[in-house]
């Protein structure tokens, strides 16, 4: 078989992945697109409790809705905004419907390299195509070949640790049964019951804390002796909480505002300054411990919303060119640093910004942006039509920019709020801060694949 006649490898079915597949069909590339979920959209899944951002006319693909037009699919009210199980059941369950056998479940990519090739070896190494090694989920393991390789595995599974230094704080995976990493569900009876008349830690400063921190004062006005500690790693300051009612994203504004009322009318309180070195149990309950030695009161419950980050390991013998900072494409880190830019002011980008020194493979979506936070499914959706572009020989369609993302309003949304009137009045929401928000981790988990 020439290298021409074997699949493009898309690791991961969440939604940029299983974009990537249907601008290759359109192409007429075959795609072999490898999940290690048992499900299409797997990470979205585990926090379909949690409302979009952004709206139904905003995280849909031009060619997946062309993929589904002769199924008969019909495409929701562009205005409203999805949970994250409508966007599973009602989008990427029909899509990788259509694509059928080109998508496979329950393995995982556990290897990239080029063919018999490690990564010091130059020698006719463009002229080698890809070996994929997998581990399906009865444990047989299986070795296909690929002439290209799409990464869109995100950055759920990699949640950033407790530590201040970015890695686990002391004592943090023993106290692991009282520490959580997600936005929780305090409409399901059981999460409900973990974190209703408790204490609990809130660790981080953007959208998903702020989340976490308004569904944690809405128990609290229910359930009594709820309370929490909301730890911030800096000070508090006038952009702490948003820009309120002056915000461009009115959404995120109105999610600062609800965290600062939690503040306000007592159901939180905030600890600035707090980079937390240990974890250290006390009973029943955990003690937080900062690095200047500053301990806080004992807590039931920690949640921790520091951020995601990307898992290399697996692309380790290949040749990727990395931003030493947000571990981003080094092209790409520059246009999506967080210090400077939000979503909305984000360049659309394409094959160019997100090349390796190693030809022919991409990492997208969720995990092309490495740490940073400021991602958009918009986003991703004009990356894999660019590299499909450019893996078909179509360079000037790679190079044009088919996206022009609005400065203000793609970020809306009503957040953990799955009341559409609140959506649609801008209640609750935020951009793509955090995470564990929203415009995250949306892709499979990040070694996923296999087949």
């Amino acid at each position: 078989m020439s290298e021409q006649q074997l699949p493009v490898v898309v690791i991961g079915a969440g939604p940029i992945g299983l974009a990537a597949a249907a601008h290759l069909v359109e192409r007429g590339i075959e795609p072999l697109v490898l999940e290690a979920g048992p499900a299409a959209a797997s990470a979205v899944r585990e926090w379909s409790h949690v409302r979009l951002f952004s709206t139904w006319g905003e995280v849909t693909d031009p060619a997946a809705e062309k993929l589904l037009a002769p199924t008969g699919w019909v495409k929701p009210d562009e205005s409203t905004y999805p949970t994250g199980g409508d966007w599973a059941e009602q989008y990427l369950k029909p899509l990788a419907d259509v694509l059928g056998d080109k998508v496979c479940f329950g393995a995982r990519v556990t290897g990239v390299s080029r063919l018999g090739r490690d990564r010091v070896v130059d020698a006719d190494r463009e002229q080698q195509p890809f070996t994929v090694h997998i581990l399906g989920a009865d444990g047989t393991e299986e070795r296909i070949t690929a002439r290209a390789i799409i990464d869109a595995s995100g950055t759920w599974s990699t949640p950033s640790p407790i530590g201040g230094d970015g890695l686990p704080a002391l004592g943090e995976r023993t106290a692991a049964e009282r520490i959580s990493y997600r936005v929780p569900d305090l409409k399901d009876p059981a999460v409900r019951a973990r974190y209703a008349g408790k204490r609990t830690a809130v660790i981080g400063s953007g959208a998903s804390a702020f989340t976490a921190l308004s569904a944690l004062a809405d128990l609290a006005k229910d359930a009594p002796g709820t309370h929490a500690t909301w730890i911030l790693r800096r000070g508090i300051g006038g952009s702490t909480f948003g820009g309120g009612e002056a915000d461009e994203l009115p959404a995120r504004g109105a999610l600062g505002l609800r965290a600062k009322a939690a503040v306000d009318e007592g159901y939180a309180d905030a600890v600035t300054g707090f980079r937390t070195t240990a974890v250290e149990k006390n009973g029943e309950q955990l003690v937080l411990v900062a690095e200047d030695g500053r301990r806080l009161d004992p807590v039931d419950e920690v949640i921790v919303l520091t951020g995601f980050r990307p898992e290399l390991s697996f692309l380790a013998e290949l040749r990727l060119g990395l931003d030493e900072r947000l571990q981003a494409p080094t092209a790409l880190a520059p246009l999506i640093d967080p210090n400077v830019h939000s979503c909305g002011t984000v360049y659309p980008h394409g094959v160019n910004e997100l090349s390796h020194p190693e030809q022919d493979v991409y990492l997208v979506g969720m995990k092309s942006y490495g740490r940073a936070p400021t991602f958009l499914a918009m986003t991703g959706y004009e990356q894999v039509r660019s590299i499909a572009a450019a893996l078909a020989g179509d360079q000037e369609a790679a190079e044009r920019v088919e996206l022009t993302l609005p400065e203000t309003g793609v970020c809306g949304g009503a957040g953990l709020f799955d009341e559409p009137d609140a959506a649609q009045a801008g209640e609750g929401g935020g951009c793509c801060a955090a995470p564990t928000t929203l415009q995250i981790g949306i892709g499979a988990p990040a070694t996923s694949g296999g087949c």
